[in-house]
């Protein structure tokens, strides 16, 4: 059998850990059975060495610029060099050229930005690294950028929240390629658990830095993610910093981009998906500490969300024993 062949685009500044873990991952399907496996072939601008983001170089493999088809699997790293490599024409051409050879086409983190760059991502729904979401949004209104899920298909364009997400899209690939129970070896191999379904959420509510500049609007976030259990109607939190509802929703839209009714759903459903991935609390129990009135209205509002029952998210991607 013929490896699947697999062509990941790197470029000066790109990410060593997103370039990494894809090849790492992939390449555990031929160290547990030698008979199956992936080629895996690192194409640079001229077939240079590449620094990476931390300073490591790099040695490319294979000159992009000849680098020809038929391809399994094109994949382009992000890093911080991702706006200059989504800059330069010659690298986007030829990451446009290839995607029409290629069955499936994937970016990590800010690598979405190339594609965008190369068009391949117009009239398409796409994730990227959260702090990154607005930036790509807002640059390119042809994509419906989502950056709430770890990662994203649309037809066979992937697009992969980067880092660790990366793992989680590798693993995706082995199941689709080899089956599943090729995956769980794989996982096993890497010590991690069964890779995350792409809709779950990057990263917790508590965590993630809140994108609003504007103090009233940062207080409104604040109470909402201490007291998601409280009356957060639109009406209470504008009695909390002494505007008019109307005024809030305002606010809500021009910092946030949504209104207040749905950020609160938002970090409702975000900080439930954290505590059963990491809890062993009843769903219903989960359900009263995130604000909702019931498990059944949590089930409603987390499928809505996710795509996804809370149960069956559990299931998949809890990381309590």
């Amino acid at each position: 059998m013929e490896p699947h062949r697999v062509v990941v685009v790197g470029y000066d500044d790109a990410e060593l850990l997103d370039i990494a873990c894809v090849t790492t991952t992939l390449d555990a399907v031929r160290v547990i059975n030698a008979e199956l496996g992936y080629k895996l072939t690192l194409a640079t601008p001229g077939g240079r060495p590449i620094t990476c983001s931390s300073g490591l170089v790099l040695n490319g493999q294979a000159l992009l610029e000849q680098v020809k088809g038929p391809i399994g699997t094109l994949v382009v790293s992000g890093g911080l060099g991702h706006a200059t490599a989504a800059q330069d024409e010659r690298l986007v051409s030829h990451v446009r050229r290839l995607a029409r050879e290629s069955e499936r086409v994937a970016s990590l983190c800010t690598g979405a930005s190339v594609l965008a760059a190369a068009g391949l991502l117009d009239g398409k729904r796409a994730t990227t690294h959260w702090h990154f979401a607005r930036q790509l949004a807002e640059r390119y209104e042809k994509i419906h950028v989502d950056p709430r899920p770890i990662w994203v298909q649309d037809g066979n364009v992937y697009t992969a929240a980067g880092v660790t997400s990366a793992l989680d899209l590798s693993l995706s690939f082995i199941e689709a390629d080899f089956g599943s129970d090729m995956a769980r070896w794989v996982s096993r191999a890497m010590v991690t658990y069964m890779h995350r379904p792409g809709n779950q959420a990057q990263m917790s509510m508590f965590t993630a830095a809140p994108a609003a500049d504007h103090d009233l609007v940062r207080k409104v976030t604040d109470h909402v993610t201490g007291h998601l259990d409280d009356d957060l109607s639109t009406e209470e939190m504008a009695r909390l910093i002494r505007v008019s509802p109307r005024h809030l929703t305002r606010l809500f839209q021009a910092n946030l981009r949504q209104t207040p009714g749905r950020f609160v759903r938002q970090a409702r459903v975000t900080a439930a998906a954290q505590l059963l991935t990491t809890t062993d609390l009843p769903v219903a129990r989960v359900a009263t500490r995130c604000g909702f009135a019931s498990a059944e209205a949590l089930r409603q509002a987390f499928t809505r969300e996710y795509g996804i029952a809370p149960s069956q998210y559990r299931a998949v991607a809890s990381t309590t024993a």
